[in-house]
């Protein structure tokens, strides 16, 4: 399979997807490229289409669990897709493999407001558009005004707001198949000073009431309509529970956490069990928000 794609310049066969998730765990991907280019990226693509190979888009690995069979067929990463710059006194343009960390660091230099909840958030741009990533209070659809996208045709196509279709955790390049590429985003003038301390109170937030010292791929399960996940595994009995490895957060339940030497299938194991016992206890289904994949035909993006 590897030389299909002797013209890119960073591929390579059986890497350790542990190196590139935030939960530290998974197999191997069959064939691993490094997209350096846009174009790259889009010749990526298109030769996995055209011969049938099963092919996932990585961003930075912050929401999702591999298993540990790994990942057959290819990964393609855009983290080398991280440039990022004003295209006016307002908006930035923004690469996907930008980390959101990255881009709230940015506006503040550049005095523009609105983007301070992104700085927590530990993704990347393409991978907050495609799933509406969220914290305290502000959503990707908020600062967003439009994307270049490659589409199901191997086209790159620009998608405004509307078009994008946001909701909770969704966007019409998750319904679509469209594969981020850059965004253009919305700011509002504001003081450096300001943003600072905006930024700096989110962290506190997040610090006190989330294990960010630990391996994690986030909150793991949805919000369910009108309860708390998090509350929902505490009530039940499970705050600190172990399966091998992995671990119910004791600082924020919401979270799984890989202690150190957690394989994807304790973690599997203990969603599997949590979702069990919580029904059991509470007649609620929890849905994983994580992303598991491995073995899959379909396109993702974190």
């Amino acid at each position: 399979m590897l030389q299909l794609f002797n013209n890119l310049s960073n591929v390579r066969a059986n890497e350790p997807m542990s190196q590139h998730t935030s939960f530290k765990v998974g197999g191997g991907a069959e064939v691993f490229i490094e997209a350096q280019t846009e174009n790259e990226l889009l010749e990526a693509i298109t030769i996995c289409r055209k011969n049938d190979l099963p092919f996932f888009i990585l961003g930075n690995g912050s929401n999702i669990l591999v298993k540990d069979e790994g990942i057959r067929g290819v990964v393609v990463s855009l983290m080398c897709l991280n440039e990022i710059r004003l295209v006016d006194d307002s908006r930035i343009y923004a690469q996907a493999g930008v980390l959101m960390k990255n881009l709230a660091d940015f506006a503040k230099s550049c005095e523009l407001g609105t983007m301070e909840f992104v700085h927590g958030i530990p993704g990347s741009v393409g991978g907050g558009i495609f799933m509406n990533a969220g914290a305290y209070d502000g959503e990707m659809k908020d600062i967003f005004i439009s994307a270049r996208c490659i589409d199901k045709s191997n086209t790159f196509v620009n998608i405004d707001s509307d078009a994008m279709s946001f909701s909770y955790r969704k966007s019409a390049a998750q319904i679509d198949g469209l594969i981020v590429v850059s965004a253009i985003l919305q700011g509002k003038k504001l003081d450096a000073v300001e943003i600072a301390a905006k930024m700096q109170e989110l962290k506190e937030k997040r610090s006190s009431k989330q294990p960010l010292e630990m391996a994690s791929a986030g909150s793991t399960f949805k919000r369910p309509p009108g309860k708390f996940a998090g509350k929902l595994i505490m009530d039940a009995g499970l705050r600190g529970y172990r399966i091998g490895g992995a671990q119910v957060s004791e600082k924020h339940c919401g979270f799984l956490i890989n202690t150190g030497n957690a394989t994807a299938s304790d973690v599997l194991e203990l969603i599997k069990h949590i979702q069990n016992t919580v029904y059991e206890k509470f007649g609620v289904k929890l849905e994983p928000e994580v992303k598991i994949i491995g073995e899959s035909k379909k396109v993702f993006c974190e």
